[in-house]
This record gives structure tokens, sequence and C-alpha cells, in this order.
């Protein structure tokens, strides 16, 4: 017969046969570690997505202000529900912003597009 083992500590576990951790703290710590991880994941995957989008961006915006299709962004990984922060310009139109590049969703000839800008010193 197989020996079970607690799943933190590796320890030996006694006792009942469903039995998965051999103290309160075990249990604790180990599903602790489960959640933190889980929280760190997130973080990475935020974080590669805004490093991602502020490479496209930047790609596609080396004039300080372009317009691009909304395809072209994405076919390259781009997503607008990720950034960094936001600008509303006296029109009331919004900028949302991956660090200093900004873009905003516009329609030219029925087809999506996004106006592309730089971070100015008078939008702060």
């Amino acid at each position: 017969m197989e020996e079970r083992k607690c799943l933190n500590c590796q320890e030996v576990l006694e006792g009942r046969a469903d039995k998965k951790f051999c103290t309160r703290y075990c249990r604790s710590y180990f599903h602790n570690q489960l959640a933190k991880s889980k929280v760190d994941r997130r973080f990475k995957e935020v974080d590669e997505q805004l490093r991602l989008n502020r490479r496209i961006l930047k790609k596609y915006n080396r004039s300080g202000k372009s317009v691009v299709r909304q395809e072209e962004l994405f076919a390259e990984g781009f997503n607008p529900q990720i950034f960094t922060g936001y600008w509303k310009n006296q029109q009331g139109n919004t900028y949302l912003f991956c660090y200093e590049f900004g873009f905003m969703n516009t329609r030219e000839n029925d087809k999506p597009k996004y106006v592309l800008i730089v971070w100015q010193s008078y939008m702060a």
C-alpha cells in the first residue's frame, strides 16, 4: 500500500483515508500559496498585455498622431481593454493610454479605426 503524504510538507499522513494535510497550518499555508500564485499570474498576464499594447502603439505611431485600422492592431495582439490611464480632450473625446501612447476608437468610411497619439505635457 502506497504511503499518503501531506500536500504541503510531504510528511506521511495518518488517520482518515481522504486526509490531505497533516495539520491545519499545512492546509492553510498550502491554500494561501495557491491563492497568491493566482494573483501573481494575473498580474503577469496584465503586465505582458500592457507591454505588448505599448509596443504595437509605438510601432504604428511614429509621427505623434496617426490613424490605423482596428484589424491591423488586433492582428498583432492589441487588447484595448488593458490600459494604464485616460485623457478627455475639450471636445469630450476620451483617449485611453498604455503608458505614453494613447488611442481612441473611431470610424472612418464606416470602418473601425483607432486614432493614435503620444502623451503631451498639457494633458496632465
